[in-house]
């Protein structure tokens, strides 16, 4: 039994590996983007498990600025890709400068938070 769930487990992973070799570099590109500021969120809350949270609106800001990050490159991810028939009119240019707008609007308001 434990066989075969391995077997299953290791075709699912190099089908998974296949699939993604297929994708277009500028998405693999967002996909690192959108990993290293998950990463970085990720330590952040790490570092104030062990040291503390003293200004905690630091940390919030922090945190929530990695995150809005991530979400706002999964959006354009999903705008850019061409196998995506929902935004085949909307042009890369366009999404990249939605964005873009939108990172300054998130990053003017997480500043504000701050204090």
């Amino acid at each position: 039994m434990a066989r075969s769930t391995s077997k299953d487990a290791q075709a699912l992973f190099n089908s998974l590996r296949s699939a993604y070799a297929a994708t277009p570099t500028s998405l693999k590109i967002i996909d690192l983007y959108v990993g290293f500021a998950v990463f970085t969120a990720l330590i952040q809350v790490v570092y104030m498990a062990i040291v503390g949270s003293f200004p905690f609106n630091s940390f919030l800001s922090g945190v929530l600025s990695c995150v809005g990050t991530a979400v706002l490159a999964v959006c354009l991810r999903i705008q850019v890709n061409k196998e995506n028939k929902e935004f085949k009119d909307l042009p890369p240019e366009r999404a990249f400068a939605d964005f873009v707008l939108c990172n300054l609007v998130l990053h003017l308001v997480i500043m504000n938070f701050l204090g």
